[in-house]
């Protein structure tokens, strides 16, 4: 057996990684955040399975929203809607790391305004979107 074949008697390094993300609170928030994108995708099947009940006729679609009203489906809704504000904070936060440098005037734009800039077009759209689901049920 040669020297390179030979075991080594050092034991190696191992690294524990068993709650590596609550050590910090940074990984804490970052695994929230994560986290948040789940809820987001629960509510792509809720709006999924909306688009096939609908190709199902009209009793199906009536089944679905009667689904929707149900005691269970407001309380989960209501969990979505602060996963959805949880995960667009963080993603507004995000916004100005992420993104290009922006420039006015030859200063570059503040963090802080990117992310109010993003806050505030969510709001119009919200309200937007809100008006029009209004007005085609009016």
């Amino acid at each position: 057996m040669s020297a390179h074949e030979r075991p080594s008697p050092r034991r190696p390094y191992v690294r524990p990684m068993a709650g590596w993300w609550r050590r910090d609170p940074f990984f804490m928030r970052y695994m929230v955040r994560e986290a948040t994108a789940v809820a987001v995708l629960a509510y792509a099947v809720v709006l999924c399975v909306g688009v096939v009940r609908l190709s199902q006729g009209e009793a199906a679609w009536r089944g679905w929203v009667a689904a929707l009203q149900a005691p269970w489906s407001v309380l989960l809704h209501l969990v979505l809607l602060v996963a959805f504000a949880v995960h667009a904070k963080s993603w507004f936060e995000i916004m100005p790391k992420t993104m290009p440098a922006l420039f006015m005037h030859g200063r570059r734009v503040a963090a802080s305004t990117i992310t109010r800039c993003g806050w505030a077009l969510a709001a119009v759209a919200s309200v937007v979107v809100l008006a029009l689901a209004t007005w085609a049920t009016a």
